[in-house]
């Protein structure tokens, strides 16, 4: 499995939303010099993230773009599902074609769906709450190392 673009960017952009976000709309040009991303691809980016309900969208000069729900109810495995689809390694019609005596079968079972379950279980533990928090902190060590 490999991540596209939309997937990296969409996540690198709700988590900006995320920590930029105190009550109000961040509008997608802030987003999109922020993180250094296209401002028409983020418009496709989010259409779609809106579609699926994980942000909203207000319209007007002070509008721009909110979490639907709590960052903390909000898991790296919704964003990249919304935006990549299924996360599995296989496609999964392929798989089904063959016999469960196969060889690919017994791999399938002992490697690929484990490896579909970590993957999983990784990005569906992590919220956006967690990485906003993981950059603020980060972000808070590196302002406190900086001295004139």
């Amino acid at each position: 499995m490999k991540l596209s673009t939309k997937g990296r960017y969409g996540l690198r952009a709700m988590v900006d939303l995320t920590v930029h976000s105190t009550g109000g709309h961040v509008s997608l040009n802030s987003i999109a010099e922020r993180e250094e991303i296209s401002e028409n691809y983020l418009e496709q980016v989010f259409s779609t993230l809106r579609k699926a309900g994980l942000v909203k969208s207000v319209k007007g000069a002070q509008g721009g773009y909110i979490l639907a729900d709590r960052p903390s109810n909000i898991t790296v495995g919704a964003v990249l599902r919304t935006l990549e689809g299924d996360l599995s390694l296989i496609d999964k019609k392929v798989e089904e074609l063959h016999q469960n005596n196969s060889i690919e079968y017994c791999i399938r079972t002992k490697v690929w769906d484990k490896l579909n379950e970590s993957i999983n279980a990784v990005v569906d533990a992590i919220t956006l709450e967690d990485l906003a928090q993981e950059y603020r902190k980060l972000n808070q060590s590196f302002t406190l190392m900086y001295h004139i």
